[in-house]
Parts: C-alpha cells; sequence; structure tokens
C-alpha cells in the first residue's frame, strides 16, 4: 500500500515551510535514512530523511514552494511490487475528511429597520426657548449675536425679554466643538518603509525564510526588551599564554583550543557565580537557571543560528571545542537538529576575528543577555602602575533590564574579566 510523505514539523514552532529543493525525482528507488528534500524553516534549512522504503511515484509539491503547511501531503511512496502508476493516480491529492453533519440553514431572517431617529431642532440662540419669554425681535437679535437668552432678565411685560435688555450683554461661551478622535496610528507605523531605488541599478533578492524570522525577532527584541549595555577592557595574555599551553598539551588528540572555546567556558562559569544574570524574564515570574548552555552565534549563508554548547560552565574546554567544532561544521551545512540551536541561556557572539574593536550586540529573546566580544590587540595598559603594552579586548555585555539590574551585571561582567585574566581559576 502507497504512503503519503507529509511536510514534516521540523521545530516545535514550525507552521509552514519552504521546500527548498528535492534531492529524489520521481521513480527513484528510496530507503529508510536516505536524504528526500531539503525544507526551508524559520530557523534554518534542514535536510529531510525518508522513514519508509518504496519508490518515490508522484511529488506533488514542486521544489521552491513556499509556505507549505506542517502536515500537507508533499509526495508518494509506492511500497516495493506495488504499480507506481497507480499509487500516483489513486493518491494525487489529499483525502479529505469525513465531512460532518451539516447542521440546519438557519432561515435567512430579514434584518428590522431601526426605528428612525427623531430630527433635531436646529439650535437656537437661548437654550429652553420654551421656557424663555422674548420677543420675535429679541430672538432673531440674540440668535445673530450669538447671546444666550437664559440668562438674561426681561423688562418687558410679564419678565418678557425685549430688545432692550440685550444691549450690553456679553455673548455667551461657545462650548468648544469635540475634539475629533485620532484615527489609530497605521500599521505602516512600525513596518519598514517602501523600497525606493531612485533609477538606481539594482537586484531584487527575495528574503529567505530565516532572515525573515532574524527581522522579526530582532526588531521585537530592540521593541520589547529594554536593553543595558556594560563594557569592560579585558587583558588576554595570561589567557593567550595558557591557550598555547594546552594546545601543546592536547596536540596529540587532535584537538586545537580556540580563543572563543575558552571564552565561552569563562561566561559559562560567570553565570553560576553570578546566577542572578542566568535568567529569562516570563511575565510576572523569572526563570533562574542551574546550568549554563551558551548559544553561540555562527554566521551561515543567508543567516545567523545560535547552536548550543550545553553545560559550558562544567564541561572541559577540551569537550567545549569539540563540540563547538561540530556544531559549527553542522550549521553551516545545515544538518543540526532542532534541540541543538533551541534554547540555550545566555548568548555569545565574537566578531573579533573581523578586527571589530567593540560593538553591542542584541539580546536573543526569551534570553536574558548577550555578550558581544571584540578584537584582541595591542594597547597601551596599566599594570602594577607602569604603562606597558598589553593584548586587550573590550568585551560588552547585553542586559534585559526588565530582569537583570545594572549591578548585576555589572557583577558578571567582573566575574568574566577575573575569568578570562586569570584563567587558571576557571579551569579548576
Amino acid at each position: 500500500m502507497s504512503k503519503t510523505i507529509q511536510m514534516p514539523a521540523l521545530s516545535p514552532t514550525m507552521e509552514e515551510g519552504t521546500l527548498a529543493k528535492w534531492l529524489v525525482k520521481e521513480g527513484d528507488t528510496v530507503s529508510s535514512g536516505d536524504l528526500l528534500a531539503e525544507i526551508e524553516t524559520d530557523k534554518a534549512t534542514m535536510e529531510f530523511e525518508a522513514v519508509d522504503e518504496g519508490v518515490v511515484a508522484k511529488i506533488l509539491v514542486a521544489e521552491g514552494s513556499e509556505g507549505v503547511k506542517v502536515g500537507t501531503v508533499i509526495a508518494i511512496i509506492a511500497e516495493e511490487g506495488e504499480d507506481v502508476s497507480q499509487a500516483a493516480a489513486g493518491n494525487a491529492a489529499p483525502k479529505a475528511a469525513p465531512a460532518e453533519r451539516a447542521a440546519p440553514q438557519a432561515q435567512p431572517v430579514a434584518a428590522q429597520a431601526p426605528a428612525p431617529a427623531p430630527k433635531a431642532e436646529p439650535a437656537q440662540a437661548g437654550a429652553g426657548k420654551d421656557r424663555v419669554k422674548a420677543s420675535p425681535l429679541a430672538r432673531r437679535l440674540a440668535e445673530a449675536k450669538g447671546l444666550d437668552l437664559a440668562g438674561l432678565t426681561g423688562t418687558g411685560p410679564n419678565g418678557r425679554i425685549v430688545k432692550a435688555d440685550l444691549e450690553g450683554a456679553a455673548p455667551a461661551a461657545k462650548t468648544p466643538a469635540p475634539a475629533s478622535v485620532a484615527a489609530p496610528a497605521a500599521a505602516s507605523v512600525t513596518a519598514p518603509a517602501a523600497a525606493q531605488d531612485f533609477g538606481i541599478p539594482h537586484e531584487v533578492i527575495k528574503l529567505s525564510g530565516m532572515r525573515k524570522t532574524i527581522a522579526r525577532r530582532l526588531t521585537e527584541s530592540k521593541q520589547q526588551v529594554p536593553h543595558i549595555y556594560l563594557t569592560v577592557d579585558v587583558q588576554l595574555d595570561k589567557l593567550l599564554k595558557l591557550r598555547g599551553e594546552l594546545n601543546a598539551g592536547l596536540a596529540s588528540r587532535g584537538v586545537k583550543l580556540s580563543v572563543n572555546d575558552l571564552l565561552i567556558k569563562a561566561l559559562g562559569v560567570a553565570l553560576i557565580q553570578v546566577p542572578e544574570c542566568n535568567v529569562q524574564f516570563a511575565g510576572d515570574q523569572m526563570l533562574q537557571f542551574q546550568r549554563a548552555d551558551i548559544s553561540v552565534a555562527v554566521s551561515i549563508p543567508g543567516g545567523l543560528i545560535t547552536p548550543i554548547v550545553t553545560e559550558a560552565d562544567s564541561k572541559g574546554v577540551a569537550a567545549i571545542s569539540t563540540a563547538m567544532k561540530d556544531l559549527a561544521s553542522r550549521a553551516k551545512d545545515g544538518k543540526l537538529k532542532p534541540e541543538e540551536y533551541q534554547g540555550g541561556t545566555a548568548s555569545l557572539s565574537n566578531m573579533g576575528m573581523f578586527g571589530i574593536k567593540q560593538f553591542e550586540a542584541v539580546i536573543n529573546p526569551p534570553q536574558g543577555m548577550i555578550l558581544a566580544i571584540g578584537a584582541g590587540e595591542k594597547r597601551p595598559f596599566v599594570i602594577d602602575d607602569s604603562l606597558q603594552i598589553a593584548t586587550v579586548m573590550s568585551a560588552t555585555g547585553s542586559f534585559d533590564h526588565r530582569a537583570i539590574d545594572g549591578a548585576d551585571g555589572a557583577r558578571l561582567m567582573q566575574v568574566f574579566k577575573e575569568l578570562v585574566e586569570n584563567p587558571i581559576g576557571m579551569l579548576a
């Protein structure tokens, strides 16, 4: 019996995706574990494996199709010995679910016309004209001058207001017209400005699902998360010396530590020592984590992804290095599993390899902080009360001020600086 292949949910939040590329064609024989297609989610482009074996009888969704809902039938697999053409014809479209019993159709009811509203009397000068006694001439003059007859005292027969009573009377203060209610701000207030090429030659580049997600999430982060930035200058010479010694000892195991590996370790240990920063804001409560899982920003074609080094606080630096190399390699190949890039308690972004001296990173919600690492460079630096040359880098922490106070963020940066400048302590 033929089997349907449905659009998979490759992450807990995935509702639809782009079928970026088919890796098989109709008539191909596939086995369990064979790669069928590349699916682009809101996070990454991932490969989709076959679960059953058989022959690809029919491809129902063309590659490049966007907005394919999770659960949509995208292909038909015929079992061994089954007629491929019959399998394709019999499953050319997803079977409709049994129709629910139709509810009795309500008879249309003519809408009852609302009773006509009584016509409003034209406004007259002198409200309550039925109660105020005034001559016709006095009424006309009062209306022309904007006088309120109700506030005047008549000197005519039976208290009737006459022309003479209008002399010297001040016009009634006009009631200000109700201010027009301002129209709600247009949705375009926060929407990106319309593109304007001004006649300049250009190429239109379609946004990938990942780029759309990056744009949406980081815009939300800057709009909704109050950022506070704290920067420290960190001396690297002891850390670089220790890295050289460790690499010499690890060479036989094929492990080569990077400076970033040691910084991941330092941030993990610092978060455990300052648990007030290892938190996540959650409305009317906070989550305080008991281990440090560090999301590390990795640039990949078309965007950015943050694979996670779990338990960075307790994991050895050799294990961190091995894990980071594996994660970064598979991230660039689009082979990360959702649990390998979703989560994390804090993030680290290093742009030092590009010569960037210092920058302020945007928090990756729902995390509470991200550490931005600048380039290590030779700078004049005061050591033991004397001016010397040292290798110094700037590190900037971005903190969610709803959850992390400035003083706690400062303590984290202080502990991170101490661990990097005296790295033996974080290896103990």
